[in-house]
């Protein structure tokens, strides 16, 4: 029968199409390719299995709760199989029976020929029965293989016996010789030749078919036996090199195969450290894309080492189960949060929405930017979600502003006419303090009551306008206040001269006075709290009388110099 390992045989439905057929065949099929039948149906029923279990996994099932589906062609080959196995059974009783009565028919042959050898006259007189004998034992199939050796040499030792006591003639002995020659030189041949077939497996087995044969044929002359044993040998030596280094070369294949699958083991491992942080940032779709591309390359690798297959296999698979179910519990709890997500957005939305009519533009807008910050603090929702809830947001903000900034068009035109009138009164206070001459301080008076009367300005003028009329009221106020001061120091000057004609001692009794005066405000002022602000304004008050004071002690003490 042809060796199955020569046929290419690449799917589940070929292999069974092939057990069926070696089930219904007349010959009975050999134990190698009953074994290379089953090896290769359960590695492909397993790669299914193990790529409809990935998908289910990748698709965010739970690897504990994977359950593989019925294969319909997995019962169908076990019927074959087993139909196979009854019949190799069967075959295999009748092959030991067989065996047992070859075996029981050569070592009749054995006594009768350790008979036929007892003396030289009874060797030569039965060689005709000897010639039969020989025929017969080639004629006898095999027998139980360990008996098989021990049968052989009784048989070599008998016959070798036998002729030696022969007294025929050497021209019958030579004949004999001469065919077991041809015989055992054809299968040197036959052993030479098997060195060029490329399918190893086959040429061992046809060796030991060889050998068989090379036992069950009788002796050669003896000046030949060793040479002609040493070419058979040798070419058997070389056939066997070539068997043992094909499965050597096996081996050192599923070897360098198990290195592999176990690099791509540790090649995930810094995947799955990285995942174990639990950090939203990690790029889920692209460490999968790693993991599937790892899970492609190990389906390219074949197979290691029977022994070690299975477990290197269950390392990977492991790993990979423990990616996807981590990727499946992430993905599980962001959709959670989304939900609450969305319910936190479409509850803001409803308050925006409720304020969206509201005229009372202040309190409105400052409700609706707490809103819209509040909106930034919400993590993300789910994509299908994310633009219409974002739309309705703003649409209710847009609304209410659109509306407050259409309301307040027409103030703010008052209020840039408010800044023009303020800014026209502080360059009519500019001219007053351009004047020459005293200071009318009902003009200022009345100016200011006009600046108080006049609305509100734009915002981002404000400050701007009222620094710039604070600082030409300041200059006016000091001016005044400066002339007030030295007329009242030289009125009070002159009181002093007219009543004391001029006495100095008058004049420095007033000088002590007001310098008594400005430390009793300057000691009062440290009494009071400027943390409140009433205390600040009468500290203010009192600053600017104290300066005052200051000035016109000055002034006076200018006046006792000149009169000096």
């Amino acid at each position: 029968m042809e060796n199955i390992e020569n046929t290419q045989l690449s799917t589940k439905e070929e292999v069974v199409a092939q057990a069926q057929q070696l089930a219904q065949a007349d010959a009975i099929p050999e134990k190698a390719n009953v074994e290379l039948l089953k090896q290769l149906f359960y590695r492909y029923h397993n790669q299914a299995i193990q790529q409809a279990r990935q998908e289910y996994i990748e698709q965010g099932g739970d690897p504990a709760a994977y359950v593989p589906v019925m294969d319909p062609l997995e019962e169908t080959f076990r019927q074959a199989m087993q139909s196979i196995r009854e019949r190799r059974a069967a075959e295999m009783l009748r092959i030991q029976e067989e065996r047992a009565d070859n075996l029981q028919r050569k070592n009749a042959i054995l006594e009768e020929i350790q008979q036929l050898a007892t003396t030289p006259e009874e060797a030569g007189a039965n060689f005709e029965r000897f010639k039969q004998l020989q025929q017969t034992w080639k004629e006898i199939g095999a027998v139980p293989a360990e008996q098989s050796t021990e049968v052989w040499k009784n048989y070599q030792l008998y016959t070798e016996q036998y002729y030696d006591l022969l007294k025929l003639g050497h021209e019958m002995r030579d004949y004999d010789f001469r065919k077991n020659l041809e015989i055992k030189t054809e299968l040197c041949e036959k052993a030479e030749a098997l060195q060029n077939t490329e399918d190893v497996i086959s040429a061992f087995g046809q060796l030991q078919a060889l050998h068989q044969q090379w036992k069950e044929t009788g002796p050669v002359e003896r000046d030949l036996r060793e040479d002609l044993w040493t070419r058979f040998k040798n070419a058997s030596t070389e056939i066997n090199k070539r068997h043992q280094a094909h499965f050597e070369s096996i081996k050192a294949r599923e070897t360098e195969i198990l290195q592999q699958k176990t690099k791509l083991c540790e090649a995930i491992q810094p995947i799955l450290q990285q995942i174990e942080v639990q950090d939203k940032s990690i790029e889920w779709e692209s460490l999968t894309k790693k993991v599937l591309e790892l899970q492609a390359e190990w389906r390219t690798i074949g197979y290691a080492p029977q022994k070690l297959n299975t477990t290197i296999f269950e390392r990977f698979r492991q790993a990979c189960d423990k990616f996807f179910t981590s990727k499946a519990e992430f993905y599980k709890s962001i959709k959670e949060e989304q939900t609450e997500n969305l319910e936190k957005k479409k509850a803001l939305i409803q308050k925006a929405q409720e304020l969206s009519t509201s005229t009372d533009w202040r309190a409105t807008t400052d409700a609706l930017v707490a809103l819209q910050k509040e909106w930034k603090t919400i993590g993300s929702v789910a994509r299908k979600y994310s633009d219409q809830l974002w739309k309705e947001f703003t649409t209710a903000c847009d609304t209410f502003f659109d509306a407050k900034k259409e309301a307040n068009s027409g103030e703010r035109d008052q209020q840039k006419q408010n800044l023009q009138q303020k800014q026209k009164i502080t360059s009519d206070l500019q001219a007053l303090l351009d004047t020459e001459g005293d200071i009318d301080i009902d003009k200022v008076k009345e100016l200011q009551a006009a600046w108080n009367a006049v609305g509100h300005v734009p915002f981002k003028e404000k400050d701007k306008a009222y620094a710039e009329y604070r600082q030409v009221c300041d200059q006016l106020y000091d001016r005044a206040r400066g002339a007030r001061i030295q007329a009242r120091t030289a009125g009070r000057f002159q009181k002093i001269q007219e009543a004391a004609g001029g006495d100095r001692q008058r004049m420095q009794r007033i000088y002590e006075q007001l310098e008594a005066e400005i430390r009793t405000y300057e000691n009062n002022i440290g009494f009071l709290s400027a943390s409140s602000k009433k205390g600040n304004s009468l500290v203010d008050q009192m600053q600017k009388k104290v300066e005052a004071l200051k000035s016109e002690l000055a002034a006076m003490a200018r006046k006792m110099k000149e009169a000096e």
